[in-house]
């Protein structure tokens, strides 16, 4: 009798012991899937809050000079080719921070598109005479051009962009005789309305620690193509319809406002 007490005894010593052993198991189980939970819950919310900060909640001012390249149709060679007229210019506006998040637009500064104005001017001396009605003298054209700009991000990745600018403008346009030196003799002068659509890309050059200006520059292309929806002279030859181009380093206003607003964000921390 002793003998199967013992017994008895044993088995549920034993059976107690396994249930204790299993609950701890079960707990310990329960807390690891908890914790694991939690981490990756966290870790969520932190890129969730990275991006989020990421993503700019207000407009951001840019700048930037622009030189084109461009081909007039009734400035040519003597063999019937165009020649590149430069054209200088300045564009300012805002980057508009997109309304929801879009796979291509990701780092940086992201914006679903930027829109502003723009002002450009060429001096330009044309020697082929009979361009103007009742003219046979060469002539020197100044032209003076303000635009507005709506320029739509298609894919902006860290340091490269590209985007597609559409562009309306409002001219002036004033032709003189160049060949009194002394006196300018005004010979016409009119307004033309041009419309420009193109591609653009631009590569920021990376941000480096002991450099912060070099992340402020960087190279900017653009391929476009401007209609004249109102010539300036119809009874002319001039015509300012023809493809323009542009290549060359280029200033990132933007990427300088950031730096400024993150350095003073910093200098607040640190006090």
């Amino acid at each position: 009798m002793k003998t199967m007490r013992l017994l008895w005894s044993s088995r549920y010593i034993g059976c107690l012991l396994g249930l204790l052993v299993s609950s701890l198991t079960f707990g310990q189980t329960k807390v690891s899937i908890n914790e694991e939970t939690r981490l990756k819950e966290s870790a969520i919310h932190q890129k969730t809050d990275t991006l989020q900060s990421e993503m700019p909640k207000s407009l951001t001012f840019t700048a930037s000079t622009d030189q084109r390249f461009t081909f007039f149709n009734d400035t040519r060679t003597e063999d019937n080719r165009r020649t590149p007229v430069s054209v200088y210019g300045v564009r300012a506006g805002f980057l508009f921070p997109p309304s929801h998040r879009r796979a291509n637009l990701k780092g940086g500064r992201m914006a679903s598109f930027k829109a502003g104005a723009g002002f450009y001017f060429v001096n330009q001396s044309l020697n082929q005479p009979g361009l103007l009605p009742n003219s046979s003298e060469s002539v020197t054209r100044r032209l003076r051009m303000a635009t507005l700009y709506y320029e739509r991000y298609l894919f902006r990745q860290k340091a490269f962009e590209i985007s597609m600018p559409l562009e309306l403008g409002y001219g002036h346009s004033r032709y003189e005789r160049n060949d009194d030196v002394s006196e300018k003799h005004e010979l016409a002068r009119g307004v033309f309305i041009p419309l420009g659509v193109g591609v653009s890309g631009a590569y920021h050059f990376p941000r480096v620690r002991w450099l912060p200006p070099l992340h402020w520059f960087g190279i900017n292309m653009l391929v476009g193509y401007r209609f004249v929806l109102k010539k300036d002279i119809p009874e002319s030859q001039i015509n300012y319809t023809g493809l323009y181009l542009s290549v060359g380093p280029s200033f990132f206003l933007e990427n300088l406002t950031a730096d400024i607003k993150r350095w003073g964000q910093k200098r607040k921390r640190n006090k």
